[in-house]
């Protein structure tokens, strides 16, 4: 029995898409509401504007305009895709799953079609699992995309979550490489502190705030510094550094830490917090499509990914930029 096939060794990324809704929300907006300012906000997550879907906007809508940009970001075809990820956790029910119905409305024809829930490190899960399978033959183009609307389970009056998170949608798709160009993913859980980021008994997601703000500022650093490792390359040769914006201290944070240990001063941060709001899953390829975008990331710049959260799970890998 011959089980072997000719396969690619290597992935790329190919193309990037973004979705950001159109109602932009100030933090102005959100005193009105609640006991809050805008010097309050900034101070302690550096947001100063977050996008709001609208109601009857939803997460395969967001998913599916991202998903399409990216396509054919890659010149691609929609037919030339078979696989389609989507990294979610806030999609309104279980089933159907979200990336299926992506897939029929991009007009990706009869694709493997699945969705990946690692909260706020879903894109960097999603993308390793990607990676895996073109590179092992079971999959040729993969599009992967991270997509939450937020606001459907945040309560609007709850000052900890309210000011925190926004909706929006990011897309890569993934091809063979003749060269490395995605490296190993490092990944892994802390299932022992699940119970700081869930979802309450209310339907709204609660968050220990200064529990998880201490396992982000001490546990992440390492995991970044394998995936540099595992990649095959030292921090100084890191061009950007794409975390999770899940706090604008967290990231500045994270930056002290690799500076530390050898990243360049002139290492590109994202910080599309500080507009986007946190955006779980969709977080890392909506930032790494505004870097690229504002030309800050040339192509062929090498990026580090680091994805954190609700899991508590962590993920984190080195890709070449397209």
């Amino acid at each position: 029995m011959d089980l072997r096939t000719a396969t690619p060794s290597h992935a790329r990324l190919m193309g990037l898409g973004a979705m950001r809704p159109t109602r932009v929300v100030t933090n102005d907006e959100l005193s009105t509401r609640m006991d809050t300012s805008d010097e309050w906000i900034r101070t302690r997550v550096g947001i100063s504007t977050r996008h709001f879907a609208a109601p009857d906007e939803s997460v395969v809508d967001l998913a599916e305009a991202a998903g399409a940009k990216a396509v054919a970001d890659a010149g691609l075809a929609p037919s030339d895709v078979d696989t389609v990820i989507v990294a979610t956790c806030t999609t309104p029910n279980q089933i159907p799953n979200a990336a299926a119905r992506v897939a029929s409305r991009i007009g990706i024809p009869a694709p493997g079609a699945f969705d990946v829930n690692a909260g706020c490190a879903g894109f960097s899960f999603a993308l390793g699992t990607a990676t895996s399978l073109v590179t092992s033959g079971t999959a040729r183009h993969v599009l992967v995309i991270g997509a939450e609307k937020l606001t459907d389970w945040i309560d609007p009056d709850d000052r900890a979550t309210a000011i925190i998170f926004g909706d929006g949608a990011g897309a890569a798709v993934v091809g063979p490489s003749e060269r490395a160009l995605i490296g190993p993913t490092v990944w892994g859980s802390a299932g022992d502190l699940a119970g700081t980021i869930a979802v309450g008994d209310h339907g709204y997601v609660v968050q220990d705030g200064p529990t998880v703000f201490h396992w982000a500022t001490t546990k992440i650093a390492p995991v970044a510094r394998r995936a540099v490792e595992r990649a095959g390359l030292a921090l100084s040769d890191i061009d950007a550094v794409v975390p999770h914006q899940a706090n604008l201290r967290i990231i500045e944070a994270l930056l002290r830490d690799l500076r530390e240990e050898g990243a360049r001063d002139d290492v590109v941060v994202a910080r599309d917090i500080v507009h986007s709001g946190n955006t779980s899953s969709a977080s890392i390829p909506l930032a790494l499509e505004a870097l690229r975008s504002d030309r800050s990331l040339k192509p062929g710049a090498v990026a580090l990914l680091v994805g954190f959260g609700a899991g508590l799970s962590y993920a984190a890998q080195v890709v070449v930029c397209p």
